[in-house]
């Protein structure tokens, strides 16, 4: 039929589609993308409250650059403000490194998908996949603990 259309195009140039996987190749993959999407989600829960502490540290700025500079009390709380800006450095890194690892696990659920698709093998692209986004999700957390560190220190008395 292609042939009479176009005679420079024949059966043997045009590129099969791939047959559709079977609904237990399908469930096989939905099954291995379980857990990445446990992953997922609890780095939408993370990432909410790293905005939430991101939200609080930057209001805590701007109500410290908002008292009127011949007040006493600038100059002693005029202090807190590096501290601050160090922690809100930590939790942008942090909101940017588990961003990094809900896309590299978005990634990972579509390679499987698109994998089991063409019925290719993917798991050695998925595992590394995987392990890349627990390395960025362990450095969010690395993040937070050293911002919840110096969070906890702003409240030691100073002498």
């Amino acid at each position: 039929m292609i042939e009479a259309i176009d005679p420079r195009w024949s059966m043997e140039s045009v590129v099969p589609f791939p047959d559709t996987p079977s609904v237990e190749q399908l469930s096989q993959v939905i099954v291995q993308v379980t857990a990445p999407s446990f992953l997922l989600g609890a780095v939408a829960g993370f990432v909410s409250l790293l905005i939430s502490r991101m939200n609080r540290v930057i209001d805590r700025i701007q109500a410290l650059d908002a008292i009127p500079d011949g007040e006493g009390g600038k100059a002693k709380l005029g202090n807190d403000i590096p501290r601050l800006k160090r922690r809100a450095v930590l939790l942008n890194q942090a909101i940017m490194f588990a961003g990094t690892s809900a896309i590299l696990t978005c990634l990972l659920v579509i390679v499987a998908f698109i994998s089991a698709y063409y019925r290719l093998r993917h798991e050695y692209g998925v595992a590394l996949l995987f392990v890349v986004a627990l390395g960025f999700f362990t450095a969010a957390l690395a993040n937070l603990v050293r911002e919840t560190r110096i969070s906890v220190h702003e409240y030691e008395p100073r002498r």
